[in-house]
């Protein structure tokens, strides 16, 4: 397998130098530069990168606009200092595969981040954890009085039963799976076997990627 090809998008010049700089120091290969999201979608589109690194603010064209024109085309991971909720929230929306912020990563977690975002992982720092669980808490409502799913019910499209939806529901708002077993009145070895089936069904291996599969596909973002 060759190297992974990635193209760095982001408007400070000493930034994108240094990004690339170490992407290169360790066997990963820039295919391209960009200062502009408008630039970003053009090169894209012309040299098709295993990952596209996609700062936020950025002239002519933001970050998360060109997400969404990026992401057909090439996984997008989000690298920036914008830890605003509401740009986390609509940059995985528009098809970020992952989010980072600068401050929140060693060298080595970025590197092992591009390998992983452009093998379809969804990398993303506590920022953007806690964005993602704040959509969901905004989102979720009281199920009506008396109402109940049978317990072998799958959830949308992901095929999840009716205890594992309960059990993701609480991972995304932060509960531990002591915290769940205590809440769902279960064992925990319990608990961590319908986290695994979760993440199986998903296609995930952390917390921090179900809880964006969840709700980048289920549409609550």
């Amino acid at each position: 397998m060759g190297a992974t090809r990635v193209l760095v998008a982001d408007d400070n010049v000493v930034v994108r130098s240094g990004l690339v700089s170490l992407l290169e120091a360790h066997g990963i290969e820039v295919v391209g530069e960009a200062g502009d999201g408008r630039r970003a979608v053009e090169l894209t589109a012309r040299l098709r990168p295993d990952l596209v690194l996609l700062d936020v603010r950025m002239p002519l064209m933001d970050g998360v606009a060109a997400a969404a024109e990026i992401s057909p085309l090439a996984p997008v991971l989000m690298l920036t200092y914008t830890d605003d909720p509401g740009t986390v929230r609509a940059a995985l929306g528009k098809g970020a595969t992952g989010y980072l912020v600068h401050g929140a990563f060693t060298a080595d977690e970025l590197i092992a981040a591009v390998h992983n975002a452009a093998g379809g992982a969804h990398p993303l720092s506590p920022a953007a954890v806690s964005a993602l669980v704040g959509a969901v808490r905004e989102a979720s409502e009281p199920a009506a009085p008396g109402s109940r799913t049978p317990p072998d019910a799958p959830h949308g499209g992901f095929g999840l039963s009716a205890r594992e939806a309960e059990v993701m529901r609480l991972i995304v708002r932060g509960a531990s799976n002591g915290e769940i077993a205590g809440r769902l009145f279960l064992a925990e070895k319990t608990v961590k076997n319908h986290v695994n089936r979760i993440y199986a069904k998903l296609g995930v291996t952390s917390r921090g990627a179900a809880i964006a599969r969840w709700i980048g596909t289920s549409g609550d973002l």
